[in-house]
């Protein structure tokens, strides 16, 4: 099964699929995703790693998630924007690359005969990205996102701590 949640900063996205993984399984896995870019981002991981018990196993992987082998597991990946921005950035922000990797990436990690919970952002739904840079991600991101909903079972839009089903 694959669940996608999606929403924007601070909607309860993360507790929400964290929750949802713990009714699928006694052990589930956390799939950080994330680059430690300084310190005040180092301190919200410290914060998110606080956060599970230690029912959890953390796995940390910057691009290359269909390298694990989840079968039969329950994983939550979080998150798809931190994700994108690892290929963004070693592609210097060359959408059309960006998107080829990620979705092959995801297709392999999809192949898998697991339980995913893949949470992200809707970056489109907030101000418009001032510079071309931040234009072309929230393009990129939202290009991902329709992928997963695409390929996911269940979707869920998160307002303001409350999930909405909309697949």
């Amino acid at each position: 099964m694959i669940y996608f949640i999606t929403g924007g900063q601070r909607s309860g996205k993360s507790s929400y699929g964290q929750k949802l993984a713990l009714q699928l399984s006694d052990n589930p896995i956390y799939l950080a995703t994330s680059r430690i870019w300084d310190e005040d981002h180092k301190a919200r991981i410290e914060r998110h790693k606080s956060d599970r018990d230690i029912r959890w196993t953390n796995i940390e992987e910057e691009k290359y998630i269909s390298n694990h082998d989840f079968t039969g597991k329950t994983v939550v990946m979080d998150c798809v924007t931190l994700w994108l921005t690892n290929y963004f950035v070693d592609t210097k922000n060359e959408v059309e690359i960006s998107l080829l990797e990620a979705k092959e990436e995801l297709a392999k990690l999809f192949r898998q005969d697991a339980n995913f919970i893949i949470i992200s952002n809707e970056l489109g739904m907030g101000l418009h990205a001032e510079t071309e840079v931040g234009r072309k991600f929230t393009d990129l991101q939202g290009w991902t996102n329709q992928f997963i909903a695409r390929k996911a079972d269940e979707v869920f839009l998160m307002v303001s701590g409350i999930p909405v089903k909309v697949k």
